[in-house]
């Protein structure tokens, strides 16, 4: 009888909670956060968590980084140039060397090489220098409650609310503006699921221990789908004619097709078949530089969804494994910023889905301009023109 009632009332209180716990975001603030509450006291956390999350307030700086990533304007050159800089490709082979065995740990039990890491580490925080200093837990309940993209936010605040319980991080943990945490910018849930003691102190300290930072992000690297020795990128170049609709990183062809069609290694030697399929990405189109994609770049856009950070961070990767500076070539002219907002709204207008109109060069975008670009019977390379803008 008294576990009947006991049942009786779990379900009272679930059905109670209900109407605060689905609403993902938007509304009376305090309310939501009641709601969030409720989902955290179901998830296990206790006083210390749900005590935090009281404390934790709207930031308004935090909601105008979210609307002003203006660097993602920049072109794949542009954005390359200025972050595979001279300092961290120096000080990237110096952490390779001072933290030889640490890497030789996570290649070994994860798969995942020393320069992968090495490139996250610098792209991300100058391998620790420059963590952030935004309040994560306010950042993450002001992105949760704005809905703009709660889907991304929201699925963060009970696994860093588990954190804080547990003592794992402070209440007053500070990162990165959109919730990340430690020297390779961790989300709270990676944090919980993938964080590895890699100093042996019984506890995994993303902002201070560098065992740590190095063990973690090789385990969140392979959870992305991480394949060991394998590839990621290769520079080529391409003839001046091809099956241009047959690019782009997910149609992955057998190399020895690629090189049928006149793809070479940037020397001018021929390619050399490695069993394995790759995509041909073209990131300022055909007459710009050109990579062979394997399926563990894709793990590249699993850790960020802008194809030209995730290009730059697997360049920065092959230039710590040896690779030499990529060529740039000599692209057709571009779009600057509004022009590209033109071509987006035309886009749009012509019933595709490019997500914002906000002159970024995102991958919805590139697909719609690909789909055109075949209409037209022009070169399919996804690379926004003049002559394609007045053509539409």
């Amino acid at each position: 009888m008294r576990l009947h009632s006991q049942a009786l009332a779990a379900l009272f209180l679930c059905a109670t909670a209900l109407p605060a716990m689905a609403q993902e975001c938007g509304g009376d603030f305090e309310a939501w956060k009641q709601g969030v509450a409720a989902e955290a006291k179901a998830a296990g956390v206790g006083a210390v968590g749900l005590d935090a999350l009281e404390d934790a307030t709207i930031d308004d700086k935090v909601l105008a980084r979210d609307r002003a990533q203006g660097v993602f304007t920049q072109t794949f050159t542009e954005f390359s140039n200025r972050m595979i800089s001279a300092y961290r490709l120096k000080q990237g082979a110096a952490n390779m060397k001072k933290y030889a065995d640490v890497f030789a740990r996570a290649d070994q039990q994860f798969g995942v090489q020393a320069p992968i890491i090495a490139a996250f580490w610098a792209l991300e925080t100058d391998f620790g220098a420059v963590q952030g200093d935004f309040h994560t837990l306010s950042a993450l309940v002001t992105l949760s409650h704005d809905c703009r993209r709660p889907q991304l936010f929201r699925p963060q605040l009970v696994p860093l609310l588990e954190l804080i319980d547990r003592g794992v991080v402070p209440a007053d943990v500070r990162g990165a503006w959109a919730g990340e945490i430690g020297q390779t910018q961790i989300l709270p849930s990676d944090y919980l699921a993938r964080g590895v003691d890699g100093d042996g102190d019984g506890k995994v300290d993303l902002r201070g221990s560098v065992p740590d930072v190095i063990m973690t992000t090789a385990n969140k690297v392979l959870s992305r789908g991480w394949k060991r020795d394998e590839p990621w990128i290769q520079e080529v170049r391409v003839p001046d004619d091809m099956p241009w609709d047959q690019t782009g990183r997910t149609n992955k062809l057998p190399l020895t097709q690629w090189a049928q069609w006149g793809v070479t290694y940037p020397s001018g030697a021929p390619l050399v078949d490695n069993s394995l399929k790759a995509g041909l990405a073209l990131p300022m189109g055909r007459r710009g530089p050109a990579f062979l994609t394997y399926d563990n770049f894709d793990v590249y856009l699993e850790w960020n969804q802008s194809f030209t950070y995730a290009l730059t961070a697997a360049n920065l990767a092959a230039r710590l494994a040896g690779a030499p500076q990529f060529d740039p070539r000599n692209p057709e002219t571009g779009l600057n910023n509004e022009q590209l907002k033109a071509l987006q709204t035309r886009l749009e207008a012509r019933g595709y889905d490019v997500g914002t109109v906000d002159g970024i060069l995102g991958t919805n975008t590139r697909e719609a301009i690909r789909k055109e670009q075949i209409r037209l019977g022009l070169p399919v390379d996804g690379w926004p023109t003049p002559e394609l803008l007045a053509r539409l």
